[in-house]
């Protein structure tokens, strides 16, 4: 199994945390480092950056906001990161959720099965550098608005890599499905390896629709861990993370975490914890975290428990893990998880 890293977004690491994190994980030789975005900084610029740092690790957008760029400019951006990194560029993309998607990007949140869809297919046709015509539902271009004097064009720039990796972050058994059919990598968020969810189910029913094999799609999701001598310090450095997702990224009745939790038979208990956050009671809703949830989502444990803990995943069927470090150490633990690398 390979690990990758998480540099997240500010606030979670600054800047400077982040170039740290990205240039430990390239010394250290893990697989891969990623950069989020939200509403504050944006994934590009930070990509580059540490693409401009590193040597040799991958490097990918964990996850590039579908709502935030015409298809055309993700795949511009993707094709502008893959030169200045030497062709190891990863896109992960995602419609993130309605509050984003409509409170921050004034797009509306809707038909999001066929707009990522569409989205790849324009990706796609881009980094092939063929001229980009597309006439569908969510996505006309050259668009028939406007001057008429649109023509179809290509790409300028020559990628290193022939093929870009698409990754699709989505949790929703349809959108799973439709990433097996798709995309060359799936990222699901909080995945726990005894996936009560059914989502490794839902890939595989995709896979099949397509007439595609397991081998063609990298499972990696992106786990939480903290380590410590004491668990329930572990633990207690995953619960800003966890919390935030349950009460800060979704609106009552369509929160996607929310609803996975509650697939995984925790429903009751992340909507107590969404209660309060949206209530304003961030750090009640941090400390109602059971430990249930907090195994769920995430990896809290020590050093030792590291390797069998990790294991579960592969296990499970994840091809790779991209890990979100929090607590003490996180240069020690990099190395710890480098010698667990397959």
């Amino acid at each position: 199994m390979k690990i990758h890293i998480s540099a997240l977004y500010w606030p979670w690491y600054s800047f400077e945390e982040q170039i740290a994190i990205a240039m430990e994980a390239d010394r250290a030789g893990l697989e891969g480092v990623w950069v989020s975005e939200a509403w504050g900084q944006d994934v590009v610029s930070i990509l580059a950056v540490l693409a401009d740092r590193t040597e040799r690790i991958g490097i990918g957008s964990a996850l590039m906001q579908i709502p935030a760029r015409q298809p055309t400019a993700a795949a511009m951006a993707a094709a502008t990161l893959d030169v200045i990194s030497g062709g190891r560029m990863r896109l992960g993309l995602g419609v993130s959720g309605p509050q984003v998607s409509e409170g921050w990007y004034g797009v509306p949140f809707e038909r999001s099965l066929g707009r990522t869809r569409e989205y790849v297919e324009i990706v796609r046709q881009a980094w092939a550098r063929e001229l980009v015509e597309h006439d569908g539902r969510n996505f006309q271009i050259p668009t028939s608005e406007g001057m008429g004097l649109g023509k179809p064009l290509k790409l300028m720039a020559k990628p290193p890599q022939e093929r870009l990796p698409i990754y699709l972050g989505v949790i929703g058994p349809k959108s799973v499905e439709m990433a097996g059919e798709i995309a060359d990598g799936w990222i699901p968020a909080f995945f726990h390896p005894e996936d009560n969810a059914g989502l490794m189910a839902s890939l595989e029913a995709g896979l099949e629709r397509a007439g595609r094999d397991r081998s063609e799609i990298d499972v990696a999701p992106t786990v939480p861990i903290a380590i410590d001598q004491d668990i329930d310090e572990a633990r207690h450095a995953l619960r800003p993370i966890i919390s935030f997702y349950l009460g800060g990224m979704g609106a009552k009745g369509k929160n996607f975490y929310v609803d996975l939790l509650a697939r995984n038979g925790l429903g009751d208990e992340a909507n107590e914890i969404q209660d309060l956050f949206l209530a304003g009671d961030r750090v009640g809703a941090a400390m109602a975290l059971s430990p249930d949830v907090i195994d769920m989502c995430g990896v809290a444990c020590t050093q030792d428990e590291l390797p069998e803990r990790m294991s579960r995943f592969a296990d499970a069927g994840a091809d790779s893990v991209i890990a979100i470090l929090f607590g003490k150490d996180r240069e020690a633990t990099i190395g710890r998880l480098a010698e667990l690398q397959a």
